[in-house]
């Protein structure tokens, strides 16, 4: 079972850069980039809260359950 991050679908759709996005919510670009290949081990709910925010979506746009 894993969880998949949607990040870079939902930056394609608002036409947003990562870099963009990383200074608007105020994390580090490589901060980002562990998040977005799906690497990071965690993630806090007030950067998810902040990414929602930034991108005008809901939580379940940008992480999926999927079974393998």
């Amino acid at each position: 079972m894993a969880i998949v991050v949607n990040l870079d679908v939902m930056l394609a759709k608002r036409k947003m850069s990562s870099q963009e996005l990383a200074g608007k919510i105020g994390i580090t670009q490589a901060n980002l980039s562990i998040l977005k290949t799906g690497k990071a081990k965690a993630i806090r709910f007030s950067t998810l809260e902040s990414i929602c925010d930034v991108l005008d979506c809901q939580p379940g746009d940008i992480l999926e359950f999927v079974k393998e």
